[in-house]
């Protein structure tokens, strides 16, 4: 028997050996090219901490509790590492619960900032070395669990403090918006190699209800010192701080070793309890290899990242940013199945939608191409949340609806994964969950979900001025209103169908014909309930002076007094927004009179700098040139805009990276293909790279080959689908689900290919 067992072990051993070198040389050919870092300066904010994809734990270095990620640029001094982190956002910060800081010295309540000596940040791992102490920190992760590795020099006083109490954002002021405030925490030394207890706090970006992170922490030696603290008071007898509305936490030594010594911890993380964060460290992390648990994740994400395989033509330049891109794509939302404490059933629950207005674009149609199943699962979360908590989320984090930020554009996920042929979803719950935020007011909850100004928009065809984002609201909920005509459609619901159809026309309603500026007629613009144009706003709230100014396409502030978040436009103008009109394109050059007109209003748009890059209203803009018959314009535009905003720096993203929305935008793009969301076909227009293949799920692939491609050959001569030509400059969803083959043909000089067939219209 005993020999038995030995074969058995050594089989063990070596069928996880031969795993790790597996997936040690699958991350060789594609996750080398991940570099977190991009991205990580100026405006992108992503995470550069390791992450499982859509992983609910990110841990990684808090420089003060001021950034978004958690992270900043050398020298900032690192004040600890917490667990849970979002990644490219804007606004306040959200999470940076459960910190620990690991440091030389008896046990105390002081902080111990240090700064780094180096970092080193790859795909699933961190690592750097503190100044100060010579503490090297490694950390990687699994879905829900934390895994770190301290190494500190020979003959220190090896100690780490856990703090319950920090959080990112914090505001001395109380209720101040959009920041995180303290509600409780708790801590508790179990044993002497285990911590457990919790962090509760509310608000951040979504002004959200209170949220608790649990987190169970166990080291792989024993603790030779402990010290508990709660508020001002600390005692080195006491295990257990309970949660009386004051900041907790412990400090937990190891002692002094004569020669270099790693302590390892595993840091689990629950929103429902300890318990059940103890049991995910069980489950997700059964041993102290720290290799091991990095070669899973990195596998996890190469089993993704293999779904599109860039050819050899590519640069390592263009690889980098590829790759990460997609790798951006996948951190959120996240998922939480199994870890929701509002609610207890089957259904996937997903949280920290950050937010649908950003990611609805290109991050989902990107995600449904890459894992159809994780899109159905999502969407089946966003439905099952309309289910239990009322409203379909625009944005949620911390188990709380909100931000809105224009419409309700959870619809624009559901039509577009309907369109897509998605199985598994309820799509008649899913249009009462859209016709509920048509239909129903949020009840002065305007700001969380639903539609505000629902009710005048239903009455008279737009929102009108006076209510918050009366502009890009009534352009985005008409383009809500045609999800919901999509998908009434389909589901064969006529009456629906018709109702909302001609409700996708609204925008027309704040389209000022004859309204002109800079050489281009006609605009949204402002418009009174009684119908009125207005061309001076009210400057204030005085009841005596009655001041004004005067608002034009280009205006984009608000008197500084006023909320930037009660403008007409949110985060543009109206040149921006009277651009976006994704349902109904060929009524916009309509409107703005024709092709040569829509023509100058493009260049005009593009030339004079009104298009803003860091952001998503105009994310389809530069291929509009489609509807014209010119995509060699589109293709123009598109590489003049990456070559000058995009790079594989830790800059290299032109605005905040909102969960992969820029990031999936740049690799969309890179392919020479872009979804119009909501809609089954993808514009084609030139591509970065050379050759791609994209594996799809149903077992088919689409190879995709840009021959004689160069910076000269860069305009688009012909293109054939599986040995047939194909004229017009767009797919459908279908054909490349179908795989097969598309060559396209580059030339020096445009071509007529894509000039007569246009892009379909609305349905």
């Amino acid at each position: 028997m005993h020999s038995v067992m030995n074969k058995r072990g050594l089989i063990k051993f070596s069928l996880s050996v031969w795993c790790l070198c597996i997936s040690l040389m699958t991350y060789a050919q594609y996750g080398k090219y991940v570099d977190p870092k991009i991205g990580s300066e100026g405006l992108g904010r992503v995470f550069v901490g390791p992450s499982a994809p859509f992983g609910m734990v990110k841990p990684g270095p808090d420089c003060t509790c001021k950034p978004n990620s958690g992270w900043l640029p050398m020298p900032e001094v690192v004040t600890g590492f917490a667990q849970v982190h979002v990644s490219g956002t804007g606004g306040g910060p959200k999470y940076g619960n459960i910190l620990v800081q690991p440091y030389c010295g008896e046990p105390d309540m002081e902080s111990h900032e240090a700064k780094r000596e180096y970092e080193k940040i790859e795909l699933g791992y961190y690592n750097t070395r503190f100044q100060e102490n010579g503490i090297q920190t490694e950390l990687t992760t699994s879905d829900r669990c934390s895994f770190y590795q301290f190494t500190y020099p020979k003959e220190s006083k090896r100690s780490l403090r856990v703090d319950a109490g920090f959080f990112l954002g914090e505001n001395p002021v109380p209720d101040a918006r959009e920041a995180q405030q303290f509600v409780g925490s708790e801590i508790e030394i179990v044993s002497d190699t285990e911590v457990r207890g919790y962090s509760r706090i509310r608000g951040g970006w979504n002004n959200g209800r209170a949220y608790t992170v649990y987190f169970y922490a166990v080291a792989d030696k024993p603790f030779t010192k402990t010290l508990t603290w709660k508020d001002k008071f600390s005692s080195s007898t006491e295990k257990a701080q309970c949660d009386e509305g004051k900041k907790t936490g412990a400090v937990i030594s190891w002692g002094e070793e004569s020669t270099e010594s790693t302590v390892k911890l595993k840091i689990g993380i629950s929103f429902l309890s300890s318990l059940k964060a103890q049991e995910n460290v069980r489950k997700e992390i059964p041993h102290w290899d720290f290799q091991q648990l990095l070669a899973k994740v990195r596998l996890q994400w190469e089993k993704l990242l293999e779904r599109i395989e860039l050819g050899k033509g590519a640069t390592e330049v263009q690889k980098r940013m590829f790759y990460t891109a997609l790798y951006h794509t996948l951190i959120m939302p996240v998922d939480r199945t199994g870890e929701n404490p509002l609610w207890t059933d089957n259904a996937p629950y997903y949280d920290d939608f950050y937010a649908i207005w950003d990611t609805y674009r290109t991050s989902s149609p990107l995600i449904t191409i890459l894992s159809p199943q994780r899109e159905t699962d999502i969407v089946n979360a966003l439905i099952n949340i309309y289910k239990r908590d009322g409203y379909m989320p625009d944005a949620r984090s911390g188990n709380a609806n909100g931000r809105t930020q224009g419409g309700s554009n959870a619809e624009v996920v559901i039509a577009d994964a309907l369109v897509k042929g998605l199985k598994g979803i309820d799509y008649e719950l899913a249009l009462k969950a859209m016709l509920k935020d048509a239909t129903v007011p949020p009840g002065g909850n305007e700001e969380q979900e639903g539609r505000g100004g629902l009710l005048e928009y239903n009455r008279l065809g737009y929102v009108p001025f006076g209510i918050d984002r009366a502009g890009n609201r009534t352009v985005e909920y008409a383009y809500n209103d045609y999800n919901i005509a999509t998908v009434a459609k389909m589901l064969g619901k006529n009456d629906i169908y018709k109702e909302y159809i001609r409700k996708a026309d609204n925008w027309k309603n704040l389209w000022r014909d004859n309204y002109e500026y800079d050489g281009v007629k006609g605009f949204i613009m402002p418009r009174s309930a009684s119908g009125e144009w207005l061309d001076d706003l009210p400057f204030g709230h005085s009841k005596v002076q009655h001041p004004t100014f005067r608002y034009t396409p280009v205006t984009n502030e608000s008197p500084w007094y006023a909320p930037w978040w009660g403008t007409f436009f949110y985060e543009g103008i109206s040149w921006e927004y009277s651009l976006s009109i994704p349902h109904d394109v060929p009524a916009l050059i309509e409107k703005s009179g024709g092709n040569e007109a829509f023509r100058n209003r493009l260049d005009t748009f593009f030339d004079k700098g009104y298009y803003n890059v860091n952001n998503e209203p105009s994310f389809l803009t530069p291929c509009l040139y489609h509807w014209i018959g010119r995509p060699d314009l589109s293709s123009a535009r598109i590489k003049q805009i990456i070559t000058r905003n995009y790079n594989d720096t830790p800059g290299g993203l032109p605005g905040n990276d909102d969960s992969g929305a820029m990031s999936s935008w740049l690799a969309f793009h890179m392919m020479g293909l872009y979804p119009n969301a909501g809609q089954p076909y993808y514009l084609i227009h030139s591509p970065l790279v050379s050759e791609y293949t994209i594996r799809l799920t149903n077992g088919n692939s689409l190879h995709v080959v840009a021959k004689k491609l160069s910076e000269k050959n860069c305009n688009i001569q012909h293109v054939s689908l599986n040995g047939k030509e194909l004229h017009r400059a767009w797919i459908n969803h279908d054909e490349l689900s179908q795989g097969g083959e598309l060559i396209i043909e580059m030339g020096n000089k445009p071509s007529d290919w894509g000039t007569e067939e246009l892009p379909p219209v609305k349905m």
